[in-house]
């Protein structure tokens, strides 16, 4: 039997489009990723503004589709893949993370999987597969929705290296989260970890191919995804294997998978992957690839908002609370989160950052526009100049503010709960 393999690589953005490159091919992913059929690139927003570590980076995305274009996909056949979130607003993060516009220069399809996508029951698209989930057929007894476009089609996970205040870590497992759950995602917070390995499951059964192109540049640590420190870490990660590219990228961070992350643990023991650091094979840079970060992790420093989280799911408030989020009184969560997040935490906690905005990545990001390589030029290695203009995170309380309650509207109008009424009323 093979050894799962996990490419790791040193990169800057003077070589960053050859690295990852070099860095797919060294995972194999033309091996698993078909060129035949549609390829979804599954974006990560983890917050709709820019905050270094917390989204997919543009020149992440970048390279991935330019390798893609080099080694003969049809860029017809490559699209970009969003979900949504009540708290989270694509649209916005995909312009505030300038991933848009990687999506146009190269002229991919964009499809967010909420607006016109037809979506099927679980158990008409994977049958008697459902019978071995962990948790899902508890949490929804009724069964739930998927997204029908992802029968067939490869998809290419595009997380980054960041803490998680329910999950420790997250990264190419938790990427399936919003796409996979159409709605009420937020009842299986209390059984995140079994829930990632049942989505797991259903993504090998649905899927053509599984790939994942993990973005260290920027890490983040802390009480992610959000509200975290970012560092400087110049890495990038690939794999076919979901299970054993988390794993290896906690050991970056400097945790134990198969102690530290639950999800991890009960995926390898499912035989859904490898998450055990001693059985997978690293390719590439193997000495970066045995560094210990020693992050602090999500759960010392925690904001008042995670706290909260951990008190309502699984402390004392679990009890007189948690049953609210099951009703249609839930969005008094969502309109905390976005007011604690976008309208306190994000305006108030810039100060922290400014030095790694200065670093060559945050140079990058504030000049992308400026520096786009043409979408036919396959031969560039990376980003030679960067420019001189680091990133700025503007300390703008009242706009944040004023955005802050136009996403509260989106999130009251797009709540599941109201949603679901007005389905009903409909029929």
């Amino acid at each position: 039997m093979n050894r799962s393999k996990v490419a790791l690589l040193k990169t800057s953005p003077a070589t960053l489009l050859e690295d990852c490159h070099r860095l797919m091919n060294l995972a194999g992913y033309q091996d698993v990723i078909s060129k035949d059929c549609d390829t979804a690139l599954k974006i990560n927003i983890s917050w709709h503004f820019f905050y270094p570590g917390s989204s997919t980076t543009p020149w992440q995305l970048d390279g991935v589709i330019r390798a893609m274009k080099r080694d003969g996909y049809d860029p017809s056949l490559i699209h970009g893949c969003h979900n949504r979130t009540v708290v989270i607003d694509a649209h916005l993060g995909e312009r505030e993370n300038k991933q848009l516009n990687v999506v146009q220069a190269h002229g991919l399809r964009n499809v967010h999987l909420y607006e016109g996508e037809d979506w099927i029951n679980v158990r008409d698209a994977i049958g008697s597969l459902a019978d071995k989930f962990l948790c899902l057929n508890q949490v929804y007894p009724d069964g739930f929705m998927i997204p029908k476009r992802f029968i067939g089609e490869n998809i290419i996970h595009l997380p980054t290296v960041k803490t998680h205040v329910f999950t420790t870590t997250t990264g190419a497992m938790k990427n399936a989260f919003g796409g996979l759950l159409n709605e009420r995602r937020h009842w299986t917070h209390p059984v995140i970890h079994e829930t990632l390995v049942d989505l797991l499951m259903i993504q090998k059964k649905i899927h053509r191919g599984v790939f994942a192109v993990m973005d260290g540049t920027f890490a983040g640590d802390g009480p992610g995804p959000r509200c975290m420190v970012p560092h400087v870490k110049n890495v990038l990660l690939a794999s076919s294997d979901q299970v054993a590219i988390d794993a290896v990228a906690a050991k970056l961070m400097g945790f134990d998978p198969m102690r530290d992350l639950k999800f991890v643990r009960l995926a390898h023991e499912q035989g859904l992957g490898c998450g055990d650091p001693r059985d997978i094979e690293i390719v590439g840079d193997v000495d970066a690839a045995a560094q210990n970060w020693h992050f602090t992790g999500p759960f010392k420093k925690m904001t008042f908002a995670s706290r909260m989280q951990h008190l309502i799911y699984w402390g004392p408030l679990k009890k007189p609370i948690e049953w609210s989020l099951k009703t249609v009184l839930a969005p008094w969560a969502y309109m905390a989160s976005v007011l604690y997040h976008d309208s306190f935490w994000y305006p108030l906690h810039q100060q922290r950052i400014n030095e790694i905005l200065q670093s060559d990545w945050g140079r990058l990001f504030q000049n992308w526009d400026q520096l786009q390589i043409p979408p036919n030029d396959l031969s560039a290695r990376g980003w030679s100049d960067v420019g001189k203009e680091p990133a700025v995170l503007h300390r703008e309380s009242m706009k944040y503010f004023l955005k802050s309650l136009r996403i509260l509207g989106t999130c009251m109008k797009e709540a599941p709960e109201f949603a679901a009424r007005r389905r009903r009323k409909k029929a």
